[in-house]
C-alpha cells in the first residue's frame, strides 16, 4: 500500500530548513520529492556540521546531521539553474510536477524563466509555494529572513527567558529553530489545501508564506493576551502567564514541571503535598486568583517541592493525576519507554553510512502508514533516474548536459 500522498510530485528548490521541512512531510507521506540542488556544493545543510554521520571506518562523511534531518524520503538531482540549459530542465520537470516549493528572496527566480507566472504558463494546475522571511509585498519583502532574527522581531523573545530583575535575564531564543519549522509545516497544510482545490477545480495557484507571518501567527494566546489588553507581556522565565502553578519546580536533586490545569488538579496536588490549606485560601482556590497571586503561592509550593527528589515527586503526583514531568536531556528523551514504544527512531540504509538515524514522522495514519522511507540522498544521487524516467532525457543528453556542467 502506497501511502496518502502517493502520485503527487513535487518540485522542490528550496534549501535550508522551511522548505525542505515542508517537502520531507510531504515526502512522508508517500509524495515523490525531487530536490533540486546546485552541482558541486547542494544545500548548504550538508555542510553544517559537525556533527556528520560516519561510515563503516568511523570516518565523517559529507552528510551532516542537520541535513539529515530535514531531507529524508527525497531523490537529489543537481541541475545548474543559472544556465539555460539547466532551466529548461526545471521547466519540463514543472510540466510533470504537482508542487513547486522554492525560498528564493523575492523575484529571485523571474530572471529564470522560473517564477510562477511562467510555470503557471507551463502548466496551469502547478501549485507553487514561495517562502520568504517578509513575503512578497510590503516594506520589508527585499530583505533576507532568518529564524533567529524573525523570532526576535516577531515578538517571540520577548516572551521567552527570565525577566531582567533574575539573575541572567534577558530575551531568549527557542533552542530550536521554530520558525522555520513551523513554516515548513504550515506550507504543508497550504499545499495540500491548494491541491485538494485544484483537484475539484483543475486551477493551480501561487501560496505566500512569509517566517513573520508564521511567527506572529504562532503567539498563539501571548498575541490575543496583548490584543485584548493593549499590554505587551513579558518574560516569565518558565512560568505561564494564565496558568498557576504552570512552570519548573526546584526539587531535593533537580528540576520538575507541574502543569496544573484546572482547580481540581490544584486541590489534588495540595493534598499530597502536604499544603491542604492553600486549596481552601480564598487567594488560591481558582486559577484567576492564583493568577493574581502568584508572587506568594509560588514561594510556597517551592518550600514544599524542594523536600522531596524529583522522581519520587512523580510517582507521588501521577497517582494523584496531577500532570508534571522531568526535564530530560536528549539521552533521557531516546531512552524513554514510551518513546521507544512509538517506533520513534528508526534507521535508514545510506550509501556511505551504512545506516543513518532519523526521527520518525510523528503522524500515525489507520490506512496509510508512512513506511518505506529513504533516507537523505546524496548529492546528485538521482540525477540520472529523474532525468531519464520523468525528464524523458536520452543518455546522450544527459551526458551532454553533465559534460557542460549542467548537471
Amino acid at each position: 500500500m502506497g501511502g496518502a500522498l502517493t502520485g503527487l510530485r513535487v518540485l522542490d528548490l528550496s534549501r535550508v530548513l522551511a522548505g525542505p521541512w515542508a517537502s520531507q512531510t510531504l515526502a512522508d507521506m508517500g509524495a515523490e520529492v525531487i530536490k533540486i540542488e546546485r552541482p558541486g556544493a547542494g544545500d548548504d545543510t550538508r555542510g553544517w556540521g559537525p556533527p556528520y554521520a560516519k561510515d563503516s571506518a568511523g570516518n565523517d562523511t559529507s552528510e551532516a546531521a542537520y541535513y539529515l534531518s530535514a531531507n529524508r524520503g527525497k531523490k537529489s538531482l543537481t541541475i545548474d539553474i543559472t544556465k539555460p540549459e539547466g532551466q529548461d530542465v526545471i521547466r519540463q520537470l514543472a510540466a510533470k510536477c504537482d508542487v513547486v516549493l522554492e525560498n528564493f528572496k523575492v523575484g529571485g527566480l523571474a530572471k529564470y524563466g522560473l517564477d510562477y507566472t511562467s510555470l503557471c504558463a507551463i502548466n496551469p494546475g502547478i501549485v507553487y509555494c514561495s517562502i520568504t522571511g517578509f513575503g512578497q509585498d510590503g516594506p520589508y519583502k527585499d530583505r533576507p529572513g532568518y529564524d533567529f532574527m524573525i523570532q526576535a522581531m516577531g515578538g517571540l523573545m520577548s516572551v521567552t527567558g527570565a525577566p531582567d530583575q533574575d539573575t541572567g535575564g534577558q530575551p531568549m531564543k527557542v533552542g530550536v529553530a521554530v520558525v522555520d519549522i513551523f513554516t515548513g509545516l504550515y506550507a504543508a497544510v497550504g499545499i495540500l489545501a491548494a491541491v485538494r482545490h485544484r483537484d475539484a477545480t483543475g486551477e493551480g495557484q501561487y501560496i505566500d508564506l512569509a517566517l513573520l507571518d508564521v511567527q506572529t501567527a504562532i503567539l498563539a494566546n501571548q498575541g490575543m493576551n496583548f490584543l485584548t489588553t493593549g499590554k505587551a507581556p513579558g518574560r516569565l522565565g518558565n512560568a505561564h502567564p494564565n496558568i498557576v502553578p504552570y512552570e519548573a519546580f526546584p526539587t531535593a536533586d533537580g528540576y520538575i514541571i507541574l502543569a496544573v490545569g484546572n482547580d481540581s488538579q490544584f486541590k489534588s496536588f495540595c493534598a499530597v503535598a502536604g499544603i491542604d490549606h492553600l486549596a481552601d485560601d480564598e487567594r488560591y482556590a481558582t486559577n484567576r486568583s492564583r493568577v493574581a497571586h502568584r508572587e506568594t503561592l509560588v514561594p510556597l509550593i517551592r518550600q514544599a517541592m524542594v523536600m522531596k527528589a524529583t522522581d519520587d515527586w512523580i510517582a507521588i503526583l501521577e497517582t494523584a493525576n496531577v500532570p508534571c514531568g522531568p526535564i530530560n536531556t536528549l539521552d533521557r528523551v531516546f531512552d524513554n519507554p514510551q518513546v521507544k514504544h512509538r517506533d520513534t527512531v528508526r534507521y535508514l540504509d545510506h550509501p556511505t553510512a551504512g545506516k543513518v538515524p532519523t526521527v520518525a514522522n510523528p503522524i500515525k495514519f489507520s490506512k496509510t502508514p508512512i513506511m518505506d522511507e529513504t533516507a537523505p540522498p546524496m548529492l546528485g544521487q538521482h540525477s540520472e533516474e529523474v532525468l531519464r524516467e520523468t525528464v524523458k532525457l536520452s543518455d546522450e543528453q544527459i551526458a551532454q548536459l553533465r559534460a557542460i556542467g549542467i548537471i
